[in-house]
């Protein structure tokens, strides 16, 4: 359970760091990210057995 809940939290870093990458406007980039960071936060919970 923790192995995963780490895995999915050092993808969702690398996603964020590769969409700074990115030569996309600010907004695109705030959009992106918070998608990322929304989906990584649902899928951390389902590893803590919230949903």
């Amino acid at each position: 359970m923790l192995m995963g809940a780490l895995v999915t939290f050092l993808v969702v870093i690398l996603i964020l760091y590769l969409i700074n990458l990115l030569p996309l406007d600010g907004r695109a980039k705030q959009i992106a990210r918070v998608v990322v960071i929304i989906l990584g936060v649902i899928s951390l919970l389902k590893y803590i057995a919230v949903f």
